[in-house]
């Protein structure tokens, strides 16, 4: 007698697993997916950038910026100290330092950075002189952020952000179009 309810106690429990490891894959393959984040930039001070300075061979640049980062996973993202790039005409004419950072989960965080222009390169650049004429300044801009995804303070997975930025300067009326792509990658 004794067998028979051990026997029923070992059905019971193993059809408990197999629900609850079901019930665990279905949320992490749906709810838990991991969605790409969202990311915008915005300049600060654009106004003010003066397009005489560009002139000066050896002057340093920088365009400070507000990079705004929505986190839409269930679990938060953190990463370390790193560097994004911007590129005209497929070289690196500027680079973006980005302060590590917590993205907490369903949130969204503001990191204030600059991009520090290499102005050698960038008016050396016959592209360049022909994008100012036409009035319009363009411009790519590539970051990594490799980190980890915590989930409920329990698990830890490695991911890696990778986001690139279309952005178009109109010179007269100063104003930016961007537009950001961004990946998350377990």
């Amino acid at each position: 007698m004794a067998n028979k309810g051990l026997k029923i106690c070992l059905v019971l429990s193993f059809l408990f697993l197999i629900i609850l490891t079901a019930v665990v894959v279905t949320l992490f393959l749906t709810i838990f997916k991991p969605k790409d984040p969202n990311i915008t930039v915005r300049p600060v001070g654009l106004e003010n950038f003066n397009l005489s300075l560009l002139t000066n061979l050896t002057a340093n640049v920088s365009l400070g910026m507000v990079i705004t980062m929505e986190n839409p996973n269930y679990g938060s993202f953190e990463y370390p100290k790193a560097t994004g790039y911007v590129n005209f005409d497929d070289s690196i004419v500027g680079e973006v330092p980005i302060e590590g950072e917590l993205v907490p989960a369903r949130d969204q965080i503001a990191v204030n950075t600059w991009a520090n222009f290499m102005v050698e390169k960038l008016v050396t650049d016959t592209k360049f002189w022909t994008d100012v004429l036409t009035g319009s300044l363009n411009f790519t801009s590539t970051a990594t952020l490799p980190g980890k995804v915590h989930m409920f303070k329990i698990f830890k997975l490695k991911a890696t952000v990778y986001t690139t930025c279309d952005f178009s300067i109109n010179i007269t009326s100063r104003n930016l179009d961007n537009k950001c792509i961004s990946r998350i990658k377990l």
